[in-house]
């Protein structure tokens, strides 16, 4: 039986969100489901753990430092939907601090009748009084926005307030704000995002507010903040032509942008007198994936000179980084482990010499920042670079619960947080091996499983292999208990198209390129088999939107590696993901459907497009949300649809509400999470 075409496609009636004909279609799937695997007492049992997992009160509350105050959202079991709070900064160091409640989610959803998730809020400098709070409808991306009043806890009658749409809304002062929205006919582009930015007037009508600067239809978007920094106030937009290229703009004094002539597809940030870039392509003589600071004032006068931050080699990249007020706290991945340094500027006048903590380069001094062990992650959770040298620092491994130190800068520093433990280490163990893939680059990849092996054993293998994204090691509690507590391995494979060892890792996979994700993929699975870690029965896949691209074509591709696979929030349909809302912003990661020299990439790669009948396919389970408005829920629909034609085995289960992560809350995520390690136990001869 031949592949489906877009022009004969006999299931676009599923990408119908709301249609009655596909909802009867999901609840038929949805009950098949559930018969098949929800109905043991193991089932309610794995339930029940999972939400304890997830509820657990000795979780760390992670930080948001404002003032004088750190901010944390929590949800529990008594507090489904959350609880946005805070607390003083000398109390939350305590075991157990005093929280004020500032909103409370359950109640607010229940006085309003509404399915209100919790979606963010941002605080205005530098009494962080008033919030822009953001509520999904579901767990979409869609938001509405309203300024609430934290000194009296109330929403503002007369406030900021922004109708349901994919918002983006930030602070000038206290009677201003920036905002882009859904204004009707013209104001979106064709990914669905706002096309312009304004600046908006309290008390004056949302549509009159003034044009600060307009995007193109094709545009993903525009987006434009208000930098508080006391003695380097200014104004920004950015105009984000697709995924990958934008255009930063500095506005004048006279709201004129001025053009900050970085490269299109770089990052940049700008600190205080310091403009921070890292270059996607080689630039001014600097590699890719280097960090250059320029002074900004020195660059807009057409100054090229950089102090080089970071350069990197085929072995390290740069992961990330941290600004304080006077220092940068620098994040690199040396083979997907990390390491950590401080760089401090030199003086702002006077000759280019750092302080006498290190070596100096370019003007910047540095040294490490230590305590991260091996084969362990460890990122900077927060600092506050308006108000001063503090940091947090989030230290997990696959076996070890994340550990939440506070420092300051040039003083000492001190475990404030440890998670508890979920699941039993004894007898596990940790280690990092290397695949060759077709072409023979070198593929990292983790693997935590039992020390001593009697043998191959059911074998979760996890990839994602998209949008520069990397996957390092961590404490996953959900997994401990669910998979490795029952004697699984759990693998990660660190394969191209992620960000693991820097832009060139990522961009080996864009496009057409994209084949060698699914290639590397599959080399460590090989590899996996030849070590005797697993058989292809034994082995299953997993991964998550992008990631669940990744398991639908090794599905179709690689059917005898595996023996079970799971897809949640997929892209599968890679010949009209551009037709669905948001998916127009990713032609510059997969190749636009619309040119005809991308078509046939994509044809060749659509997982949709590819299925065919008389090969045999390992089971398949996949899951969605109906409120996903990222990746539309039309993709799982119409991949489980293909395949029940083609006389493939595969389970399908869709939440009506959860958005993007398909669960709104910890008892939506521990059915999840139960349905899918129940599925795969079964699936790959787990005992």
């Amino acid at each position: 039986m031949g592949g489906v075409t877009e022009d004969d496609d006999p299931y676009l009636w599923l990408e119908d969100l709301t249609g009655e004909p596909a909802l009867g279609w999901v609840r038929e799937r949805n009950a098949e489901t559930a018969d098949t695997f929800t109905g043991s007492p193991g089932f309610g049992r794995l339930v029940r753990e999972l939400r304890e997992v997830l509820d657990d009160p000795g979780r760390i509350p992670y930080p948001t430092r404002r003032g004088g105050h750190v901010y944390s959202f929590w949800q529990d079991a008594g507090h489904v939907r959350g609880l946005w709070r805070r607390t003083t900064a000398a109390e939350y160091r305590t075991d157990d601090p005093a929280w004020e409640v500032l909103l409370d989610i359950d109640a607010l959803a229940e006085a309003e009748g509404e399915d209100w998730v919790w979606a963010g809020a941002g605080m205005l400098y530098p009494d962080y009084r008033l919030a822009l709070v953001h509520l999904s409808r579901g767990g979409g991306d869609a938001v509405t926005v309203r300024e609430f009043d934290l000194g009296t806890r109330t929403f503002a009658d007369d406030g900021f307030r922004v109708p349901e749409a994919r918002t983006h809304i930030s602070w000038i002062d206290a009677d201003r704000v920036y905002v882009g929205t859904d204004l009707g006919a013209g104001s979106l582009t064709a990914a669905g995002y706002p096309r312009t930015v304004r600046r908006w007037q309290r008390g004056t009508p949302l549509h009159e507010a003034e044009l600060v600067y307009e995007g193109t239809v094709g545009d993903v978007t525009v987006t434009a903040w208000h930098d508080p920094t006391p003695g380097f106030e200014r104004d920004f937009v950015i105009r984000h032509r697709d995924f990958w290229h934008s255009e930063p703009y500095l506005l004048g004094a006279d709201g004129t942008p001025v053009r900050l002539e970085v490269p299109d597809d770089a990052d940049h940030y700008v600190h205080r007198r310091w403009l921070l870039v890292t270059p996607r392509r080689p630039w001014l003589g600097h590699p890719a994936g280097s960090l250059l600071a320029f002074g900004l004032e020195e660059f807009l006068a057409g100054g090229r000179e950089a102090a080089v931050l970071f350069t990197p080699d085929e072995r390290t990249c740069l992961s990330g980084y941290a600004v304080t007020r006077g220092h940068l706290i620098l994040e690199t991945l040396s083979d997907v482990a990390t390491r950590l340094e401080v760089l401090t500027p030199g003086p702002e006048k006077g000759p280019e010499k750092g302080p006498e903590d290190g070596p100096e380069r370019g003007g910047w001094a540095r040294r490490p920042l230590t305590g991260v062990p091996p084969l362990c992650t460890a990122v900077i959770a927060e600092t506050d670079p308006l108000a001063g040298d503090e940091y947090f620092l989030d230290v997990t491994g696959p076996l070890q619960p994340a550990t939440l130190h506070r420092g300051e800068i040039g003083g000492g520093s001190e475990v404030l947080k440890r998670a508890p433990a979920q699941f039993d280490p004894a007898g596990l163990a940790v280690r990092q091996y290397f695949a060759e893939s077709e072409d023979g680059t070198r593929v990292p990849y983790f693997l935590v499983g039992p020390e001593h092996r009697d043998g191959p054993g059911p074998t979760l293998l996890h990839g994602y292999g998209g949008f520069e994204y990397s996957l390092t090691p961590s404490y996953l509690p959900v997994t401990g208990r669910a998979w490795l507590a029952r004697g699984g391995t759990h693998v990660i494979a660190n394969i191209r198209g992620g960000g693991e060892y820097g832009p060139g890792w990522h961009q080996a996979a864009l496009g057409a390129g994209r084949v060698r994700a699914f290639q590397d993929f599959a080399a460590v699975a090989r590899d996996l088999h030849a070590r005797g870690v697993t058989t292809p029965g034994r082995l299953g896949i997993e991964g998550a939107s992008n990631g669940g691209l990744l398991v639908g074509a090794s599905l179709v591709r690689h059917p005898e590696l595996f023996g079970a696979a799971v897809a949640a929030v997929p892209v599968l349909d890679l010949l009209r993901f551009h037709a669905l809302p948001t998916g127009a912003a990713w032609t510059a990661e997969y190749g636009d459907p619309d040119d005809p020299d991308d078509r046939r990439h994509l044809a060749a790669l659509s997982p949709y497009h590819q299925a065919r009948a008389g090969r045999p396919y390992p089971p398949l389970l996949l899951l969605t949300s109906t409120r996903d408005d990222r990746v539309h829920p039309g993709h799982a629909r119409k991949m489980a649809a293909r395949l029940r034609e083609l006389g493939h085995p595969v389970y399908f289960h869709e939440h009506t509400g959860g958005g993007h992560a398909a669960a709104t809350d910890h008892a939506q995520a521990a059915f999840n999470e139960a349905l899918t390690h129940t599925f795969l136990w079964r699936q790959l001869g787990g005992t």
